[in-house]
């Protein structure tokens, strides 16, 4: 099977993988709050994200630019939330991709091939909603 966001391949051009982010609960502290003490509140669960990496791979320097434009292209303001599957059929709906970073390098071999991390996140509040005081 193979994995897509918003039903594109974006990322099966090479090996890849899938990795959920920091699960729990939002701690904050007092004095990031402006307070004095050294107490910590909890504040809520985290959002749920999920973090792509691998390589992508292509045939020639014009294909990997391809490949990286379709990537980008997906990178929209404000995010717009769409369903990931990894490469094993679990899926996650609503999620926004939120970052994009390459490796330093393209690596040119028979292959042209490039690292990456992609990041995807499920907002809790719907974009342009703010939470209540």
């Amino acid at each position: 099977m193979a994995s897509s966001y918003k039903g594109q391949n974006l990322f099966g051009s090479g090996p890849h993988r899938f990795a959920l982010g920091t699960l729990g609960e939002v701690v904050v502290s007092d004095l990031s709050l402006g307070g004095f003490s050294s107490d910590s509140f909890a504040v809520g669960p985290r959002e749920l994200e999920v973090v792509v990496t691998g390589r992508l791979a292509a045939a020639s320097e014009a294909a990997l630019w391809t490949l990286r434009d379709a990537i980008v292209a997906q990178l929209v303001s404000p995010p717009a939330g769409g369903t990931l599957i990894d490469t094993h059929g679990r899926s996650w709906s609503d999620m926004s991709f939120i970052t994009y970073d390459e490796g330093d390098r393209t690596d040119r071999g028979r292959v042209w091939s490039m690292s990456y991390r992609a990041v995807f996140r499920r907002f809790h509040l719907s974009q342009g909603q703010r939470p209540t005081e």
